[in-house]
C-alpha cells in the first residue's frame, strides 16, 4: 500500500536509534522501538492522515495488518491511532480481527487501547458478543484475552454491569500473574468511582490478590 510506505517514511525520518533504547527498557524490552515519542508521533499521524485522508475511506484491516507487522512499536500504535477513529463503526464481526490484535504482538500498551476503547465500544451497541466472545476470554488461557474481559467495561461508569465485572474478577482471583491482579484492581477501582459501595461490599465479601485490593480500594 502507496500508505504504508509513506508513513513508514515519515516515521524512519524521525527516528532517534538513542531515544529507543529508554523506550524500549520501560516496555521491559518486550518489542523494539524507533525511538519517536508520543506527542511527534502523534503530530507524524496527524500530518499522515491529512496529507493521505486515509481515515476518510472504508476501513482497511490490510492496512492494520501491515503494520501489525513491523516489529517496531510506534507502527502498532499507528494501527490502534487508525483503528479509533472507526470504532463508532466497528460491529460484532469486527471482533475476531481485534482478537487477533490483543493475541499478536502482546503487551499492556496495546491491549489496553484495545479492549477499553474499542472491545468496549462495540460492546456497549452489540450486547451479544459478550456471551460469545468476552465471557470465553475471561477464562481463556491467553493472559491478554482475560486482561481485556476484566477491562472491556472501564470507560462505562453507571453503564458497567457489575455482575459481570464481578464474576470476571472473581473467576482471575487465583491468578498469580501480575497483569491480571492489576487489571482486577484497576477495573475495581474505576468503578468505584461510580459505585464506591458495591466495590467495597465486594472487595470486603470475596478473597482477592493483595494487589488488587490494594488498587481496587484506592477512592473508597
Amino acid at each position: 500500500m502507496q500508505e504504508i510506505k509513506i508513513l513508514v517514511d515519515k516515521f524512519e525520518k524521525h527516528a532517534d536509534p538513542e531515544q529507543a533504547i529508554p523506550m524500549a527498557s520501560y516496555m521491559k524490552n518486550h518489542l523494539p522501538f524507533l525511538g519517536i515519542k508520543t506527542p511527534e508521533r502523534n503530530q507524524l499521524l496527524k500530518e499522515f492522515f491529512s496529507e493521505t485522508e486515509i481515515n476518510k475511506m472504508p476501513f482497511s484491516p490490510d492496512f492494520v495488518k501491515q503494520l501489525w507487522s513491523f516489529k517496531e512499536r510506534e507502527y502498532h500504535y499507528a494501527a490502534l491511532s487508525y483503528c479509533q477513529k472507526y470504532k463508532k463503526v466497528f460491529t460484532s464481526e469486527h471482533i475476531p480481527f481485534f482478537q487477533k490484535l490483543i493475541t499478536t504482538n502482546s503487551w499492556w500498551d496495546t491491549v489496553d487501547t484495545i479492549a477499553p476503547h474499542i472491545i468496549g465500544e462495540i460492546a456497549s451497541r452489540f450486547l451479544k458478543i459478550i456471551p460469545q466472545y468476552i465471557d470465553n476470554w475471561a477464562t481463556d488461557e491467553n493472559m491478554w484475552l482475560k486482561r481485556s474481559a476484566i477491562l472491556f467495561q472501564l470507560k462505562y461508569k453507571s453503564n458497567t454491569n457489575a455482575d459481570l465485572l464481578y464474576r470476571y474478577c472473581l473467576v482471575n482471583a487465583d491468578s498469580k500473574e501480575f497483569f491480571i491482579q492489576k487489571a482486577i484492581g484497576w477495573a475495581l477501582r474505576e468503578y468505584s468511582k461510580t459505585n464506591p459501595e458495591s466495590v467495597r461490599n465486594f472487595i470486603q465479601s470475596h478473597t482477592l490478590p493483595e494487589l488488587s485490593i490494594r488498587e481496587g480500594s484506592k477512592y473508597i
